[in-house]
């Protein structure tokens, strides 16, 4: 008799939680960001934050995206997490990109299609800070900042991180490889002058996208060091055009370092191999892209910035729909900078960092089920 209670007691304490609806509750889903003030400024506070993303959206909503272009691994995986997200709550997508950062008439045309025509929201990946300076149509719906700074009243939300800091700790990875702290009770360091460094710059684009915060990021975190800035080249995120910059810097002088935006580094893997200088010059990359993981693999990248861009695409796309169905702004968010080293790559942990190697750029999802 007692036997049978004691197995009736177990089958009614194993049924309670299947009765309460708990036994195939999925854990919540956190997404882990930073929160970052004063919005838009160079020098900011951040705080982490848990961010638990939506598993649904109330409605069908249609976003229009607007990108400088999908030329690179960068715009790529952003517009691999757009599309992920989109899909994840069954929206709709479209997306435009300009071109180059050299576009901006385009890109403000495309704007004027988005405003005027059957979208939610705007996702606005800017190819200038002051795209929306002297803009005379009427926004009469949702805009969030995306990836880039976007210097506007209107807007109060943007998604990305923070360039300077970009800079900040590229160029402190150089500076902090010259002069290794002292061990504790060591005799004290030598004091003759050591010969200067010479650190040649191929951040980006000139005055746009993110490329002027991050040179003075790296000019800010080299200050008052051995490391001389010996030149600084600017032209878009063309691996062609950076050949051409590369070949043009090499036969002028041989810096120590090289320090440059993905592309830049990408295409000077090979100039330097090409030269045979690749254990002369080391190069360090201001953001990530898969050849640049590569190089650090195999030792001839030594550093990286990782900003996350695909967890920077699924947030917009999470922050643009919660918008939309009531939240405030959210102010400057997104992910919490990494940096990569070749002591501590990590190949199959970089999901939120990087496209999948056979994805190409999607400009359309579509959900099938009609708008209310």
């Amino acid at each position: 008799m007692h036997q049978l209670m004691y197995i009736f007691l177990f089958i009614l304490l194993g049924c309670i939680p299947t009765l309460l609806g708990f036994a195939h509750a999925a854990p919540i889903q956190y997404w882990t960001l930073e929160q970052r003030t004063p919005f838009n400024g160079k020098i900011q506070t951040s705080n982490s934050i848990h961010y638990a993303p939506l598993t649904q959206a109330k409605k069908p909503w249609r976003i229009c995206a607007l990108v400088p272009h999908l030329k690179d691994a960068y715009w790529i995986g952003i517009d691999y997490g757009l599309v992920s997200q989109a899909k994840q709550l069954s929206i709709n997508l479209s997306l435009f990109e300009a071109g180059s950062y050299y576009k901006k008439s385009k890109q403000l045309k495309q704007l004027e299609h988005c405003l005027s025509q059957d979208f939610d929201a705007i996702l606005l990946g800017s190819v200038d800070p002051d795209l929306l300076k002297g803009y005379k149509a009427q926004i009469n719906k949702p805009i969030i900042a995306l990836v880039n700074r976007l210097d506007s009243p209107v807007i109060d939300t943007r998604v990305g991180v923070n360039w300077y800091q970009m800079g900040w700790l590229a160029g402190d990875f150089i500076r902090s490889s010259l002069s290794p702290a002292p061990l504790a009770n060591s005799a004290p360091l030598n004091t003759t002058k050591v010969p200067s460094i010479k650190l040649a710059l191929l951040t980006g684009p000139e005055r746009v996208g993110g490329s002027d915060w991050v040179e003075l990021g790296i000019l800010d975190a080299i200050a008052n060091s051995q490391i001389d800035v010996s030149s600084i080249r600017h032209t878009d995120n063309n691996r062609d055009l950076y050949r051409d910059q590369l070949h043009n810097l090499l036969n002028d002088h041989q810096p120590d370092y090289i320090l440059g935006s993905a592309v830049a580094i990408e295409a000077a893997v090979g100039a330097l191999q090409h030269k045979k200088l690749s254990n002369q010059i080391k190069l360090v990359s201001s953001y990530l892209s898969p050849a640049v993981l590569r190089g650090i693999y195999r030792h001839k990248v030594a550093f990286s910035s990782n900003d996350q861009v695909v967890l920077q695409g699924k947030l917009a796309i999470d922050v643009i729909v919660k918008i939309l169905e009531g939240a405030g702004p959210f102010g400057d968010i997104g992910p919490k900078i990494q940096t990569l080293i070749q002591e501590n790559i990590q190949l199959n942990a970089l999901e939120d960092s990087l496209a999948p190697a056979d994805f190409y750029p999607i400009y359309r999802v579509t959900n099938v089920k009609p708008r209310p």
